[in-house]
């Protein structure tokens, strides 16, 4: 059987990043902290609350894992916790394009993540048996993704 998904939803985080540097274990550290957002599906959308965050390591090769916790706040003010894992292997030249105002486009980049869900509300708690998948790209003031669930 080969694997089949439905789109689930496009979410699109604004970020803060705060950065830590290059630790003694060889990578680079930085979070980017979750100050808004909003997420559009045909089956759920609403707004990202502040709060979350990125935290991430940039290994010596330049990819990057993450590691992302967030708050989604339906439109029906219900709650559901996201969390990710993924990976990340840009340009090198990605910094100064994104501080020149730039989106990196889902061509240019390997963005995927893993993502999972947790809720109590009562009319989405379908999402805490769903594992999803998400392509991402690159904007100024922070992250997008394509997310679907895997069938």
């Amino acid at each position: 059987m080969d694997p089949s998904f439905r789109p689930l939803f496009t979410v699109e985080f604004e970020t803060t990043p705060q950065i830590v540097g290059t630790v003694p274990a060889g990578y680079f550290r930085r979070t980017g902290i979750i100050t808004a957002g909003s997420f559009e599906g045909e089956r759920l959308r609403g707004k990202v609350l502040p709060g979350g965050g990125d935290w991430v390591l940039t290994r010596a090769d330049g990819v990057t894992h993450l590691d992302v916790r967030a708050i989604l706040e339906s439109d029906r003010a219900e709650a559901v916790y996201m969390s990710y894992t993924g990976r990340l292997r840009q340009p090198p030249n990605a910094p100064e394009r994104l501080a020149l105002g730039e989106t990196l486009g889902e061509h240019e980049l390997y963005f995927r993540i893993a993502v999972q869900f947790e809720t109590a509300a009562p009319r989405l708690l379908w999402l805490n048996d769903v594992v999803a998948v998400g392509i991402g790209h690159r904007r100024p003031i922070g992250p997008a993704y394509r997310i679907f669930e895997l069938l």
